[in-house]
């Protein structure tokens, strides 16, 4: 099954719900960062409420980031996305492999930590970016989207984000939901959400089990009438290139590019969000050099 999210509205359009199996994306990304489990999980259900949180508020050309600054081993996490499905992002320590919670789970808390700060970033197009930061009030993830849009967006919303990390440390099954309460819900309508969310099984489980994004839906809302809107392929995808990079070496300036030639004799330059390498020799260390000084030595 390709990844892809779900939109749809429920109870009258006074419930938003979201889904989405994002088993691949997080593949990508376990693979070119070469996570270790509890480092896989973490980066995992930031990819996921990224996607959704994106797909939930912006439009056309709208990106947004998301930075978790945590105090646990993991460090920090900083996620892209954007609009239309796409997600980059990575860990600063991609191998951290702690031994499971209380509950037999994979212990994301222990590895983003308690204490910290959860910033979104919203690029909409304007003269300055939106930004919103609330402190970490879980580590879990799913609670700290969950309070982010209570607290700076004003949406009481519910979050499960969920990722299944196989024995190889491969992606077994990843997946989450986003559902928001719009103005005019019920106390009854919330009530009744509450109870079938503290009952459901993680996500992940349903993915693995073959659920799609609609089936889980159809489980939250069950009995519900249910209104599908649309649906959008998601995937791990990354705009950097080597042009982009020979743009930002050019602003090391000239002296930095020679000491690259005399000490190394060429450079490698690493994309943080996707670990792809960019190598350039002398000769392309030269020939920055040249675009500075405009061929004139």
């Amino acid at each position: 099954m390709n990844d892809y999210l779900t939109k749809a509205l429920v109870y009258g359009g006074s419930i938003r719900a979201y889904a989405l199996n994002a088993t691949k994306t997080v593949s990508e990304a376990q693979k070119r960062h070469e996570t270790w489990h509890t480092s896989s999980a973490a980066l995992g259900r930031a990819l996921i409420g990224t996607l959704l949180l994106s797909n939930s508020s912006l439009k056309n050309d709208d990106r947004l980031t998301v930075k978790i600054q945590g105090d646990g081993p993991a460090g920090a996490i900083i996620i892209d996305g954007d609009a239309k499905g796409n997600v980059k992002g990575y860990i600063q320590n991609p191998h951290v492999s702690l031994d499971s919670n209380e509950y037999g789970k994979i212990d994301v808390r222990g590895a983003v930590g308690t204490q910290g700060i959860f910033t979104v970033i919203k690029d909409l197009g304007l003269k300055e970016p939106f930004s919103g930061q609330v402190p970490i009030v879980s580590g879990e993830l799913g609670e700290d989207f969950t309070y982010y849009l209570a607290a700076s967006e004003q949406i009481p919303s519910a979050v499960g984000l969920s990722v299944l990390v196989d024995k190889d440390e491969s992606i077994k099954a990843a997946g989450g939901f986003m559902i928001q309460v719009m103005p005019g819900a019920s106390e009854e309508v919330i009530g009744n959400l509450e109870e079938k969310l503290a009952k459901m099984p993680p996500i992940s489980d349903l993915i693995a089990a073959g659920n799609t994004p609609e089936e889980i839906l159809e489980l939250i809302f069950e009995g519900e009438s249910i209104m599908f809107l649309e649906e959008m392929p998601v995937q791990f995808t990354c705009d950097c290139s080597k042009e982009k990079f020979s743009k930002a070496m050019i602003t090391l300036g000239y002296q930095e590019l020679q000491a690259m030639i005399d000490e190394d004799h060429g450079a490698e330059a690493v994309c943080s969000f996707c670990n792809e390498k960019y190598q350039f020799d002398e000769a392309g260390l030269v020939a920055l050099q040249q675009e500075i000084t405009g061929g004139n030595e």
